[in-house]
């Protein structure tokens, strides 16, 4: 399904926040860091994170609500207590926003991005329960038609394949 997402940034989530699989414009848009990363490492621990999302502080506040909604569900899950112990370590921010004991689950919002390729982009997400694989979401940007925002990205989806097609050819 995601393979048909052309153009539009998709992929799942597991409730730790990790990017289980991605659409080739996802993979674009998030190419400023690891392949396959976390979001909230990407948020809390990477230097790229801050810049790359404009409105870092209301980034960082939904990823930490998604996280303490994901750990209420279930408080046994191994992955989310090391996630949530290695960020409180790593991170005074995470730490502060953890402690507040928030937590509010959003399925829509807009964000916005500052992509080092192509510059900012806002687009707006929708978050989706996966049926057959509870505790799984699929994120969905989509661009407004005909904004500048739709044009970026599509230039990113073209930067991210010249780049793809000269690292297989080794140039």
């Amino acid at each position: 399904m995601l393979d048909g997402c052309t153009g539009t940034p998709a992929f799942v989530v597991n409730p730790a926040l990790d990017i289980l699989t991605a659409s080739t414009s996802a993979q674009a848009l998030y190419s400023p860091f690891e392949p396959g990363g976390n979001l909230a490492r990407m948020a809390f621990l990477d230097p790229a994170g801050r810049s790359f999302h404009r409105h870092w502080n209301r980034t960082a506040e939904a990823v930490v609500d998604h996280l303490r909604q994901a750990y209420g569900v279930d408080l046994e899950d191994a992955r989310l207590e090391r996630l949530t112990s290695e960020l409180s370590a790593c991170s005074t921010d995470f730490d502060r926003l953890w402690k507040t004991h928030a937590v509010y689950g959003k399925t829509r919002a807009d964000k916005h991005f500052h992509h080092p390729n192509v510059g900012e982009l806002t687009l707006t997400y929708h978050a989706l329960d996966v049926r057959d694989a509870p505790g799984q979401q699929l994120i969905v940007y989509h661009a407004e038609p005909g904004s500048r925002s739709a044009e970026i990205l599509s230039l990113l989806g073209s930067v991210h394949a010249t780049v793809n097609r000269a690292e297989q050819h080794g140039t």
